[in-house]
């Protein structure tokens, strides 16, 4: 009996489709009525699934009826938020070395070797009608000049209002007489695996493009990008060029900034990842607020991961959490009770899954106000209120600019406040001389030194002050032997210069 009514209706769909398109037309207006008993029944459960000989009953699923269903689409999403998606264009000038350089003889007939422009080009969002613009560091690195070019075709000159490498985010800012289209920041927190997006941007340069996908993963971390290590991935298709782009919800929110891919080829395979855009709410604030670097919420505290062995030893059922690993007992997290060997469990209710969560939450809370820790301390759970200060500065910092003859020439010193830690991206417990800026082509730069590193030693001087590390470069010698602590690996060097 069963075989015969799905006979009957197949019999009955073939005799409705291929009859005159009225006909058609009156077949799709009949099924959208309520059904009668007899042949309507039996199209109704074929279109609901067949029950099985096991009386389990199929997914639902049916086929559209009618234009609106049929034509479901992204575009009004699109027209909205598009406009306030840009492209953004960075060049700067590179030295070209000649072997000929400083002979006068070749110089004479080949001439001395030109600079050459180099350019890179990505995306950014309007995200204020003034004119300010988030995209990526990455995507302005050394730029000597930063073009923006609107969806409409206008291009402006734009200025970096902030940049953080370590967060791979900066800021721009352009002008114009009347306020720009904007997409409003929206929260990051509430997206779910699942959730469709849409991804714009100006992937190779082809132009604006809209690619749909869903959120594939949430909070992931060790992508090798930036230290920032909380990222949405995704499936919708990004590209080089995309870069800085926005990431959008059904709502026309913004949810992301698309910073990277994971790809063999250079191409998308489908997965792709975004800052969430509580942090680039954060950061945005940051920029208007005039900051000359994105501070973090400083209580006095580092910490580590919780591996299985941790776990085990604590008594937890499975490794989560952050491990605090010091604790400055002037500082706010010591005058509350924080101490070494306890676990962060939550901030402000929310589970802190690791490490990189905690960097992540507590970079999007604000300066000046307090938050909740949930911890594990010696078996028991506490609750502490923690105040968010702003890093000390210490004493008058000293920075000096190295010259003279030796591999440190054009590099910039500076002696390690919590502070100034901060602003590098270092441990905020660390003490010492570090390197916060070189010149471009100067024999620091040559010579691989980056800032954030610390100068421990020098020719057998232990270095500890800004004035020390200046006068031992001084030194009439082409011999140098020095020690620098680069992101907590030593690395030992002697060369002849």
């Amino acid at each position: 009996m069963h075989l015969k009514r799905l006979f009957l209706v197949a019999v009955c769909a073939l005799a409705v489709f291929t009859a005159a398109p009225a006909a058609r037309q009156a077949f799709a207006e009949d099924a959208a009525k309520p059904a009668d008993p007899g042949l309507s029944d039996v199209l109704t459960e074929l279109l609901h699934g067949v029950e099985g000989e096991n009386g389990a009953s199929g997914p639902e699923k049916r086929v559209p009826f009618g234009r609106d269903q049929v034509q479901l689409s992204f575009a009004p999403l699109v027209k909205q938020t598009a406009p306030a998606v840009v492209n953004v264009y960075a060049s700067q000038t590179a030295k070209v070395v000649s072997p000929f350089e400083g002979d006068p003889f070749f110089e004479e007939f080949f001439g001395r070797a030109q600079p050459r422009a180099q350019s890179s080009l990505g995306s950014g969002v309007l995200v204020d009608p003034s004119g300010v613009i988030v995209t990526n560091f990455h995507v302005i690195k050394d730029a000597d000049e930063v073009k923006v070019a609107t969806a409409d075709g206008r291009e402006f000159s734009s200025k970096v209002m902030l940049k953080d490498e370590t967060l791979d985010l900066a800021v721009l800012k352009i002008s114009a007489d009347k306020p720009f289209p904007v997409i409003a920041i929206g929260d990051s927190d509430a997206l779910e695996v699942g959730d469709l997006v849409l991804a714009i941007g100006n992937p190779f340069g082809v132009g604006q493009t809209t690619t749909s996908g869903i959120v594939s993963a949430l909070a992931r971390s060790h992508i090798g990008v930036s230290d920032s290590g909380y990222f949405i991935q995704t499936d919708a298709a990004i590209n080089p060029g995309n870069s800085g782009g926005a990431l959008i919800n059904m709502g026309g929110q913004l949810v992301g900034i698309n910073t990277a891919i994971y790809s063999r080829s250079g191409g998308s395979i489908g997965i792709g990842f975004a800052i969430p855009a509580n942090m680039v709410r954060a950061f945005a604030d940051a920029a208007k607020a005039g900051l000359d670097f994105f501070e973090r919420p400083y209580i006095g505290a580092e910490f580590e991961a919780v591996t299985p062995q941790i776990a085990e030893s604590l008594g937890m059922e499975k490794p989560t959490g952050a491990l605090v690993s010091s604790v400055e007992g002037a500082g706010p997290a010591g005058k509350a009770g924080l101490k070494p060997g306890d676990v962060i469990l939550s901030l402000n209710n929310t589970p802190v899954e690791s490490i990189e969560a905690l960097d992540y939450r507590m970079a999007t809370l604000s300066i000046g106000t307090k938050a909740t820790f949930a911890v594990l301390s010696k078996g028991q759970q506490a609750t502490l209120e923690i105040p968010l200060e702003r890093a000390p500065e210490g004493a008058k910092p000293t920075v000096v600019t190295l010259r003279g003859r030796s591999p440190f020439a054009g590099a910039k010193v500076e002696e390690l406040s919590p502070r100034l830690a901060q602003r590098l991206g270092l441990r905020t417990d660390l003490k010492g001389v570090a390197v916060i800026d070189i010149s471009r082509d100067s024999p620091a730069a040559d010579f691989g030194f980056q800032p954030g590193d610390i100068v421990r030693e020098v020719n057998g001087t232990t270095i500890d002050t800004a004035t020390t590390l200046a006068q031992v470069v001084q030194q009439d010698t082409r011999w140098w032997r020095f020690t620098v602590e680069r992101g907590g690996q030593i690395l030992r060097q002697v060369l002849r210069y």
